[in-house]
């Protein structure tokens, strides 16, 4: 699959199974492990200027934000060539996918790009303040997560060709959710405002994929101007100390990070 070409310093990676990640708490880290031989970090390739990836396959796993990839990975993927005979595409999500295969399809399209394989899987919603974790912990076996991983990583090594429909409901939920408005925080609007339990350990900084995070003076401070939303430096907080400026949490006590994954892991892959 050819996109942008690149040249001059371009990063160029080799292998049988690439597979580069954007993950908040994990769940998108615990799924490419399973899929490709190499988990490369999308917010480390951001740093550079050009992007050449060589290899028999390539896959990207990500988080499913308002049902598309996450702005990040839309420019990765849009900024960078993929030179290999299979490419895949998998989307975490919590409740409902809202036709994320064919809005990927499209957006593929239109950066002169297009995959063999595009598909979802549901995990814990994340997303706060819109779920209980609690609630969403205790329903989290009914989704069979370790089955469906299973289940896409044959699809992946046996190179199959598909694109998960968007049904009529899920596209409808889609639109719905857009017709509300994107979260869009800005220094002025603030998504998060930091308490006094706050102690300056830099546990935000560090998984914040998006470099957005500063300690000043003891504490942490937040720049919107790349921010992702992605809601990594509220899981991550060991104090709780981040809070939402404005929105409410249905059960603030709790937040989450995929069993699987320490956040030395999310530190490696982000930081």
């Amino acid at each position: 699959m050819e996109g942008n070409a690149v040249t001059e310093g371009s990063a160029e990676t080799e292998g049988s199974a690439a597979v580069f990640c954007f993950t908040a708490t994990g769940n998108s880290l615990y799924v490419a492990r399973q899929l490709g031989d190499d988990v490369l970090s999308i917010p480390h390739e951001l740093g550079k200027r050009e992007r050449r990836y060589k290899a028999e396959s390539v896959g990207i796993v990500s988080p499913v934000f308002y049902h598309e990839l996450p702005d990040p990975v839309k420019e990765f993927i849009a900024g960078s060539t993929f030179e290999c005979d299979y490419f895949f595409i998998v989307g975490t999500y919590g409740a409902h996918h809202g036709g994320f295969a064919e809005l990927t399809r499209q957006f593929l399209e239109s950066c002169g790009h297009a995959a063999d394989y595009v598909n979802t899987i549901i995990m814990v919603d994340n997303a706060l303040p819109g779920y209980d974790i609690a609630e969403q912990l205790r329903i989290d076996p009914a989704k069979r997560v370790d089955e469906h991983i299973a289940s896409l990583r044959a699809d992946v090594r046996a190179r199959r060709r598909y694109v998960q429909p968007a049904t009529e409901e899920e596209l409808a939920h889609h639109f719905a959710t857009i017709a509300k408005g994107k979260i869009a925080p800005t220094d002025d609007d603030p998504l998060y405002k930091v308490s006094k339990a706050c102690v300056g350990c830099g546990a935000c900084l560090k998984v914040c994929p998006m470099n957005c995070i500063d300690i000043v003076g003891g504490r942490a401070r937040h720049r919107y101007a790349s921010c992702a939303v992605c809601m990594a430096c509220i899981h991550a907080c060991p104090q709780k100390a981040i809070e939402f400026a404005s929105l409410a949490e249905k059960n603030p006590g709790v937040h989450y990070r995929n069993p699987h994954v320490t956040l030395a892991d999310l530190i490696a892959l982000n930081g």
